[in-house]
Parts: structure tokens; sequence; C-alpha cells
């Protein structure tokens, strides 16, 4: 009797789901976990081998970390001719590695080293044509349909409304867009169909739900050339950014980019279908729908009405910030922090902070700040009542009072936590806001009161509740007969 044959050189419209999803256990040894879709084909040409290969729906044990595994030892097994000849080839770069299956080639020799295989020009073609079919049933996942919900009745009869269900795609991206994203960095041939696979967030969306970038093209508006993004830890963190105002008064759709890859990702991708990536953290934002004739003389008049200020500012911030600025972009703040175009944003950072070599970059990207004030708000304008004035002769005689300079700099640390930054100068801040403080309390001195002394308190015996469940009970008394011992 003949044992059944490889599944991997069967027909594939003759086997079963059943089948695979026996066949991926093994492979990938976890049982409580089945394959979310499969890919199985004969590659012809100068090359021939044959493939099936499984998309896992559960991270991988080793990447639970979110780090990326450097071997996918066991996870794709190497076969010449139906023999076995290995599970340690790197036949998919590491951000595929969370793929299973199996590869099987006549075309290799049997006799030949792992070490003198793996450099095989033969093995080299067969990496690019995985990675493209791989990439081929992520995409194919991707445009499945949703399945259809059961209709469910209230008692009258109505239908019942319920939440839109997760596609199961995005369901599966969020525990696999790491992978994904890493691979849009990494493999340039292959980018522009990876950034299709790409999901996010946007002021747009709700809580969870996700959209491509596809999507978010066609809903720009049509003065819109940009991708606009925000970067943050989290999407509460995003979301309540003021520089999400004028965004949300123009009814302008943002990317929220909160995963830490994100800002790797938009410095290394420029752009998407043509559409370049734009941080609205950063300074030059321009919207297309403005009156450009208005905005130039609006722009000149501002200058020149705050020039004592700006340049006051720029003397009283030193290096910390690079420029004062007129902000065309703010609503309700004061002041705001943003960065030139090539420096880091405050989410990167924060990131480039938190890494070894931290320390170094962020001087770099710290260089950057442009404070940007709004020239219509309330504190702007009495700031500059007590700036200096442009005369050299008179700004040499001039000298702005403490509680000025006091409110300069506390818009500046406002300004630097509005953009997301983290207060510069932490010791200088708390001495600001105690004066602060002591003057809208009209406190005269931060001596301390003398400590309270109070009187020496005696000693009381504890108070017996005779009426109570506790202590003696008198009626217990009068029935009591030392007979009754005798019972013990």
């Amino acid at each position: 009797m003949n044992p059944e044959p490889a599944l991997w050189t069967r027909d594939k419209d003759g086997i079963s789901d059943e089948e695979h999803q026996a066949f991926y256990h093994v492979l990938s040894k976890q049982e409580q976990s089945n394959a979310t879709s499969w890919i199985h084909f004969n590659a012809e040409g100068n090359i021939n081998f044959k493939s099936l290969l499984y998309l896992p729906s559960e991270l991988p044990q080793e990447m639970a970390t979110g780090q990326l595994p450097t071997s996918n030892k066991g996870g794709l097994k190497l076969y010449v001719r139906k023999v076995l000849i290995s599970d340690e080839f790197d036949l998919l770069p590491n951000w595929l590695m969370m793929i299973k299956g199996v590869v099987d080639s006549d075309d290799l020799p049997l006799n030949v080293n792992r070490e003198t295989l793996q450099e095989s020009k033969i093995i080299k073609v067969i990496y690019k044509k995985m990675v493209r079919k791989v990439i081929e049933m992520i995409r194919k996942f991707s445009e499945e349909e949703a399945p259809a919900k059961e209709v469910e009745l209230d008692e009258e009869g109505n239908i019942v409304e319920e939440e839109e269900a997760e596609h199961p795609y995005t369901a599966w991206y969020k525990k696999f867009h790491t992978m994904l994203k890493v691979g849009a960095i990494e493999d340039e041939s292959n980018r522009a169909k990876l950034m299709k696979l790409l999901r996010f967030q946007t002021s747009k969306t709700k809580e969870g739900e996700m959209i491509s970038l596809k999507e978010y093209v066609e809903n720009m508006k049509e003065w819109q050339k940009d991708i606009f993004f925000i970067s943050g830890m989290s999407r509460e963190e995003v979301e309540s950014s003021q520089f999400l105002e004028k965004f949300a008064e123009k009814d302008v759709e943002v990317v929220f980019c909160t995963d830490p890859i994100d800002e790797y990702l938009v410095q290394n991708v420029r752009d998407f279908d043509g559409k370049k990536f734009s941080a609205i953290t950063k300074d030059g934002i321009k919207f297309g729908d403005e009156d450009e004739d208005l905005e130039k003389r609006r722009d000149k008049a501002y200058s020149a009405k705050y020039k004592p200020l700006t340049k006051w500012l720029k003397s009283l911030y030193g290096n910390g910030i690079m420029r004062v600025a007129i902000s065309k972009r703010l609503g309700s703040a004061p002041a705001i922090v943003s960065t030139g175009e090539w420096g880091h944003t405050a989410n990167m950072a924060r990131i480039m902070q938190a890494q070894a070599f931290g320390a170094n970059n962020n001087m770099m990207g710290g260089a950057m700040k442009i404070l940007e004030i709004n020239p219509r708000h309330p504190f702007i304008v009495k700031l500059l009542e007590g700036a200096p004035p442009l005369d050299e002769d008179e700004a040499a005689d001039f000298k702005p009072d403490a509680a000025t300079v006091d409110a300069a700099w506390m818009i500046h640390d406002m300004a630097l936590l509005n953009g997301g930054f983290d207060i510069s100068d932490p010791k200088a801040y708390s001495a600001r806001m105690t004066r602060v403080l002591k003057s809208s309390l009209n406190v005269d001195s931060l001596s301390l009161e003398d400590e309270i002394d109070p009187p020496v308190e005696e000693d009381e015996p504890p108070e017996i509740d005779m009426d109570g469940n506790q202590g003696i009970n008198l009626q217990d008394l009068d029935d009591f007969n030392m007979e009754d011992l005798d019972d013990f």
C-alpha cells in the first residue's frame, strides 16, 4: 500500500481546510491556534520548486516581546526531491519569520553542505519569490470580505443595531503590524506593496478602528497635497494635542502614529502614492485652502508688530530655542514648541533619549526647537507690552520687571508641554511656580510655622459594654450552675 503523498505535492484543490490546519499544527508546534491563511504554489521557470506557506493567527512566543527573531529554525523546512535537507535555512527575512511552511525543489543538489547552499543563487531566487508570495497572501487576506453577521431582532421584531464587527485582517494586523512596518523600512523593492498593507488610526476613526493609507488618500481634501500625521505614545496623548486644533477646524484628517517604529517608518518611507508624509508638529505646515496674498500681508504685519517680543524672547531663551516665530495655526494655546523640518519630533526625542546613545542625538534634535507664539492670544498681547523697545539706546536703559520675565518663562514651559516636550529646567520651573503661588495666595513669607505641641493625653481604661454581645452577661451568671462544670 502506497503511503499518503506529502501534502505540498498534492493538488491544492484536493486538500481540505482540516488537513491544512493539522499540517500547520505539526509545523508550528502550536495546537491551540490555527493558521489564518495559506498559499500553495508551484514556481516554474529557470528555478522550479513547490511551496506551502502558512500565516499564523497568533504571535509566536519568541515574538511576543516585540523582538524579531534572528532565525526561523523549524519554521520553514527545505526539501530537495522530497528529502528534508534542513529546517534552519533563511528562506525569508527576519520580519517574515512568523511564516511556517515547506519548500521543495528538484534543482538543488543533495550532497552540498549548508553554508554553500545558503549562498547558492538558486536559494536567492527562491528567497525573492517566497517574499513576493507571502506579501500576496497577506494582501488577499486583507481584501477578503468580512463574514456576514446574523441579524438580531428585539422583542418587537426590530433590528438590533450593533457596532460594526472588526475585519479579521484588522484583528490580525494589530498583532503583526511591527513585522510589516519593518519590512516596509528594510525591503525597498517590495515597499510599495507593504505600505498598502499598513493600517492606522486617525483623527476621524473610532477607538480601535483603523484605515489604510489608500483610504486616507481617497478622503483627502481637494487642495491637500500631503499626508498629515502626528506621533505620540498613545491615542489619548495625540488626541489631546493642540497641534490638532487647526486641522479639526478645517475638517482635515490626521494619521495617528502611536507605534515607536512609526517614527522610523516615516523617516525611511518619505511618501505614499506620491503624497509626502508631513508631521503636523513641525514648522512650515501649509494649508492649500488659504488666500496666499492675505496670508503674506497678515504675516508681514504680525512680524512687524511682534518684532520687539520675538527678539527679546529669543535672547531670553538662548540656545534652548532655535527661533521664535509667529504661528498661523494656533487656536486656544498662547504658544507651542514645534521643530524644524529636519529636527526630531518630541516623540522621537523621547524614543532616542531612552536608548543608550540617546543623549548625544537628543542634543541635535533639541537645537531645532521653534517657539511659535499666538499673536491673537491675550497672554501674548500683554507680554508684548512688557518687552524691551527695538531702539538700541532705549533698550539699553530698559529692564523688564521680574513678573514679566517669569511670565515669559512660564509661556516657554507651557509651550514645551503643549508641544510634547519635557520642561528643560525643572528646578527653575519650580522656583517660578513658587513665586506665582506666593503672590496669588498673598503669602508674605515662606518660613515654616512652628511645630504643633499638643498636650499629653492620659490613658483611659477601655469601656466595657454590659448590654452588648461583648463582655459579661449578668443573666448568664444567674442561670449558671456549678454542676455544669462536670460536663467539661
